[in-house]
């Protein structure tokens, strides 16, 4: 579990990354706190965050539950790859939106498999023990 674990971490770094380059973006575009939109790079910068954030809601309980009833070293590797995701996407939403489809996959493909494994994985689990 010390490899999910520190996928998890690390999700949470990226995650805390992509915060730090929409204060940048805040402060290049001048749009000022609370706003959230007012310049198309900047919010381009936000939404990037925001889809990370609503993705991060199904990976971490997924990558968990998935490594305690399946395999955690899948779990670790859907999870690096679900990271790398998440940089090709935010590179290219940031470049151009129409580009973030290969992004995209890279994060929900991974993300979709964990949360497959973790209620198959959950489900058998229940059904033997009952």
């Amino acid at each position: 579990m010390a490899l999910v674990n520190l996928v998890i971490a690390l999700a949470l770094m990226e995650f805390f990354g992509f915060g730090a380059a929409v204060g940048k973006a805040r402060d290049k575009y001048h749009v000022a706190a609370p706003a959230t939109t007012g310049h198309e790079i900047f919010e381009r910068y936000f939404r990037v965050q925001m889809n990370t954030l609503e993705l991060l809601i199904m990976f971490i309980p997924a990558i968990w539950i998935f490594a305690h009833y399946i395999s955690p070293g899948i779990a670790a590797a859907l999870g690096a790859l679900f990271l790398i995701g998440r940089i090709v996407y935010f590179l290219a939403y940031v470049k151009e939106p129409k580009s973030r489809k290969a992004g995209f996959a890279l994060s929900a493909g991974p993300l979709l498999v964990l949360v497959i494994g973790a209620v198959f994985g959950a489900a058998r689990s229940a059904l033997l023990h009952l």
